[in-house]
């Protein structure tokens, strides 16, 4: 962007709109750039300080441009062969006045053929319509990784520690990623005063500060969970597959040449751990999940306020990237996206075109994992492959799954499992999703717990007994969900993939 901006003002262009929360890092920039030939003057212009040469004490403001009339006044009557950069700080809320358009204009029309250009730096866009054709605009881009790295090496020559390896420096840079320098020191310097020193185990307190922007942004949720993939039972082949990426986006994965994986789309039974293997990856690949909440998409206040929120959400989700993006219920949140026009004006299918073309053309290191129950609501584009680098499909537990998942739940509960037959409880719980299991557990604590004593074996079996599957419930929607995934997705569970290879 420093280059883009530069070619703009050597090619003597009057007017920029930088969007920037960063003053000082984006004056900065601007500085250096105005020492390039023909060397120019920078002056920085704010309502409360008026003009005032960059680099200058407060004391050297130019009298009575506080307003920014007087201010602009006082552009345009400037020495006109004196090359200048003029830096108009916030000047947004000004633009309901007419007058300050029209100067604006005004120093637009004298600043043609001259060395002179005023930038407007705002981290809000508003640009008045008499200035549109008049006026580039331009995203001042948050720290690269070279400038997060300068951050931590200035944090870390402050500090004494003992030095880090680079597998951990790449790690703390990249949770750094997303945040502006200044809120890069802080979080360092907080991370430092927690534990007195920067390691690998302070990644978590640097992540912790991204937060704040889900928080800010109202669409985007931040989940913590504390679960590994030890609290998934079964589902070996999908576990394999993750474990297989945990590294996939460090910068050795990019030395070898790999490319940046984009996502995955489990499908799968209701109740049967496709929520919770979205969660466990975050922790096995220490990246921070944030679920994107398509209910608080949809604003039907003013027109394309909803697909503005989209934008700006996934804006936010690459600026503080590499993260994995959460979609639950995939199928909910788009279905009919195709053909809303009748429903909504088409709004649903304005956000799944951008939803689409974002997914195909992002460059930054955002995993989508998104979870399905029906794939007959699911528009067919979502389902082509480049999309998703996998199709997973979740059946219902087997024997030997569902002997795994109650060995994790009693295990939670209670750590003597000697006195449960797990294989007895496999067996009387056929069909059961790995959600139902676990209810037949709770069930039956609270049916022992109300007679004051130990739940047993029968305490269990009585609660599977008593409870009727979702599998027999919609036994046509789980045959048909099968019957679609058995050739067209890779099944989670190592049994069924192995069979299936070796029946191809």
């Amino acid at each position: 962007m420093q280059e883009q901006l530069s070619i703009l003002i050597q090619a003597q262009y009057p007017l920029i709109y930088l969007n920037t929360p960063e003053e000082e890092r984006a004056e900065r920039a601007i500085a250096t750039i105005s020492q390039l030939k023909p060397v120019r003057r920078v002056f920085v212009w704010t309502s409360t300080r008026g003009i005032v040469e960059h680099g200058q004490a407060t004391a050297a403001a130019q009298h009575n441009t506080e307003s920014i009339q007087a201010a602009l006044q006082w552009v345009i009557r400037a020495d006109q062969k004196d090359p200048a950069i003029y830096i108009f700080k916030d000047a947004h809320p000004f633009f309901d006045h007419p007058v300050a358009v029209r100067f604006l204009r005004d120093a637009v029309a004298n600043f043609k053929g001259t060395q002179k250009t005023i930038i407007l730096m705002s981290p809000i866009q508003v640009i008045p319509v008499e200035l549109e054709k008049d006026i580039v605009v331009l995203d001042f881009p948050l720290p690269d990784i070279k400038a997060i790295e300068e951050v931590l090496d200035q944090q870390l020559s402050q500090i004494r520690t003992k030095k880090i390896s680079s597998e951990t420096r790449e790690k703390l840079v990249r949770a750094a990623l997303g945040l502006t320098q200044d809120e890069a020191e802080k979080v360092y310097r907080k991370a430092q005063v927690t534990s007195g020193r920067l390691t690998e185990e302070e990644v978590a307190i640097v992540l912790s500060e991204k937060q704040q922007l889900i928080r800010r942004n109202g669409i985007l949720e931040y989940i913590e969970d504390e679960e590994d993939l030890d609290a998934v039972g079964g589902l070996e082949e999908l576990k394999h597959w993750l474990q297989q990426r945990s590294n996939a986006f460090s910068q050795r994965a990019r030395n070898y040449g790999l490319p940046q994986p984009k996502g995955m789309l489990i499908l799968g039974v209701p109740g049967c751990g496709k929520s919770l293997i979205a969660k466990t990856t975050a922790r096995l690949w220490s990246l921070p999940l944030i679920r994107l909440d398509m209910g608080r998409v949809y604003d039907g206040s003013t027109v394309g306020k909803s697909e503005a929120n989209l934008r700006n959400a996934l804006k936010v989700a690459e600026s503080i990237s590499p993260m994995i993006l959460f979609i639950d219920e995939l199928d909910k949140a788009f279905a009919g996206g195709a053909g809303s026009a009748d429903s909504d004006g088409g709004t649903s299918s304005r956000i799944f075109g951008t939803f689409l073309t974002w997914m195909q053309e992002k460059k930054s290191p955002v995993f989508v994992m998104a979870t399905a129950n029906r794939i007959e609501k699911l528009p067919g584009e979502f389902l082509r492959k480049g999309r998703f680098d996998e199709l997973f499909f979740v059946d219902l537990p087997n024997s030997e799954e569902r002997r795994d998942i109650f060995r994790i739940h009693l295990r939670k509960r209670r750590p003597d499992l000697e006195r449960f037959d797990l294989e007895q409880l496999s067996k009387v719980s056929d069909g059961f999703s790995g959600a139902e299991i676990e209810q037949a557990v709770i069930a039956a604590m609270y049916e022992a717990f109300a007679q004051d004593r130990e739940f047993t074996q029968l305490d269990i079996i009585s609660a599977v007994k008593s409870t009727t599957p979702l599998s027999r419930t919609m036994t046509e929607q789980v045959a048909a969900l099968r019957d679609w995934a058995r050739m067209r997705a890779r099944p989670a569970a190592t049994s069924v993939a192995e069979y299936q290879r070796m029946e191809f």
